[in-house]
């Protein structure tokens, strides 16, 4: 006997129809399910008129309503404000519930007990399921019973719960309708075009939807064994390249998280490398929904009283470092593969997010929001935290007096320059050695390479030694006694 009637999936970031929650529970306990997604403008408004997420989810959107209907339902899709149009759209098809996935970020969590309310109001039921994580909220807890601030014992306490209920941890969620299950939704007219949601199309360096995410899963699977030896290596195919998907749901964590620890059972060692960084996203996840001040202050009270850096010159040196000037190749090369094709590479991102707080002294908000403009993968949690991280305001973040030095981090990281002179094609001339710090370089060096520095490329726009002091400077008003040596990387 089904619980309900009538019921609506509301997709928002799960845009899969295989190993969903939300679905899974829908199906299990209604006779009839619709299915809804929303373009919600109180998000879309406030975007560019070209945003690669858009164009993503847009395409991703497609791919999935296509997938229902083979399975005899399609997508009802909309273009308005999620709180108001989920209650209007459940009243209009007389649902006795509204199934979701849980999502995490302060804004959503707001939106969906508005929509809550108005369903519960209308004597409507408002069913939230876990699904974009391993583990969350109070799921993993110290032995005092409290949230963890540090990832290693995090990390050591989620292995612990997951190897005590591994099966029902990770198994999938069936999406098994029954036939008819899946109901036809009523005349909705198309789907809405980008150019209808107000958006241009966008060339995208990632494939969307279900067979993107499947393709790229497929393909890391056989580079899976050398992950813990290629990823820090921007030149390298090393990371696998599948945030995007998880940020939207267009992949299974749980069949990620599933195919690492399999994989690490047959002695890959990259797979456990690559399960910790899977284990990071649940942590800081955990930490937004525990610590949500961290949305717009530091996780650590007392880094609020640091002075950054602000005025003209402050602003002139935060648009150097958003458009790939500041002198130093391997953040300018970063900036522009951002820029240009809205990822980065994860060591580059605490290299670039490194240099503009504790080189050019500007507030990690300002980047953290450049970035969230920016990044298609772009996710509050793990965006936040390694802002946080990077500017050492954070939890488990780095000690403020560890400074990455951008010359060092150049020469390990990309040794060759093949990064650096695929997205900085200035410097494709010079020599391996010479490419990650130009300004050292002889004139007739300079001269051979066609480079005129300050015209063909610019000189670094800040001395990292003197900058290292300032910044040490500045962290001084959280210094603690005895603190360790000041280093840099």
């Amino acid at each position: 006997m089904h619980r309900f009637d009538k019921s609506l999936v509301w997709f928002r970031r799960d845009l899969r129809d295989f190993d969903h929650a939300a679905l899974h529970y829908a199906l299990e306990e209604s006779r009839t399910v619709y299915c809804a997604f929303v373009f919600d403008k109180e998000i879309l408004d406030s975007l560019p008129r070209r945003d690669r997420r858009v164009a993503f989810i847009h395409a991703s959107v497609a791919e999935l309503d296509a997938a229902l209907r083979a399975a005899g339902d399609g997508l009802i899709v909309r273009h308005a404000r999620a709180v108001d149009d989920i209650p209007q759209l459940a009243a209009e098809l007389g649902v006795d519930a509204v199934f979701v996935n849980h999502d995490y970020e302060p804004a959503a969590v707001r939106r969906d007990a508005a929509v809550a309310r108005q369903l519960n109001s209308a004597g409507r039921s408002f069913l939230s399921f876990k699904d974009q994580v391993i583990f969350e909220r109070d799921e993993v807890l110290s032995l005092s019973g409290k949230p963890f601030s540090v990832f290693t014992p995090y990390k050591n306490a989620w292995l612990k719960t997951l190897h005590a209920s591994e099966e029902s941890c990770l198994a999938p969620h069936t999406v098994a309708p029954a036939p008819g299950q899946l109901a036809l939704p009523p005349p909705i007219g198309r789907m809405p075009t980008l150019t209808d949601l107000g958006f241009e199309k966008v060339d995208l360096p990632v494939q969307p939807g279900l067979s993107g995410g499947q393709a790229l899963f497929d393909e890391f699977t056989s580079r899976l064994a050398q992950y813990d030896r290629t990823r820090d290596f921007p030149a390298v195919k090393g990371p696998s390249y599948l945030s995007t998907h998880l940020r939207f749901g267009t992949v299974s964590i749980r069949g990620l998280a599933r195919h690492a620890l399999h994989a690490m059972r047959t002695s890959q060692s990259g797979a456990a490398t690559w399960l910790s960084e899977l284990i990071w996203r649940d942590f800081y996840f955990m930490i937004l929904h525990h610590h949500p001040h961290v949305v717009d202050r530091a996780f650590k009270p007392e880094y609020d009283a640091i002075v950054w850096e602000t005025g003209p010159q402050a602003d002139v040196l935060f648009e150097d470092w958003c458009e790939g000037r500041t002198g130093y190749p391997l953040v300018d090369a970063a900036m522009l593969q951002l820029s240009r094709t809205g990822y980065m590479h994860n060591r580059l991102r605490m290299v670039t997010a490194s240099f503009l707080v504790k080189d050019l002294g500007i507030d990690w908000r300002r980047g953290e929001r450049y970035f969230a403009e920016k990044l298609t993968d772009y996710d509050l949690a793990a965006n936040n935290g390694g802002w946080q991280w990077a500017a050492s305001t954070g939890c488990d973040a780095q000690p403020y007096f560890r400074i990455f030095n951008p010359v060092t981090q150049s020469e390990r990281f990309d040794p060759e320059g093949k990064f650096i002179k695929r997205y900085v094609p200035a410097l494709a001339r010079l020599p391996a050695k010479s490419v990650h710090a130009p300004w050292l370089s002889s004139p007739e060096m300079l001269r051979l390479a066609g480079i005129e520095l300050g015209k063909d490329y610019p000189l670094p726009i800040i001395q990292h030694d003197e900058a290292r002091k300032r910044t040490l400077e500045r962290f001084a008003v959280v210094k603690k006694p005895k603190a360790a040596t000041p280093h840099e990387e």
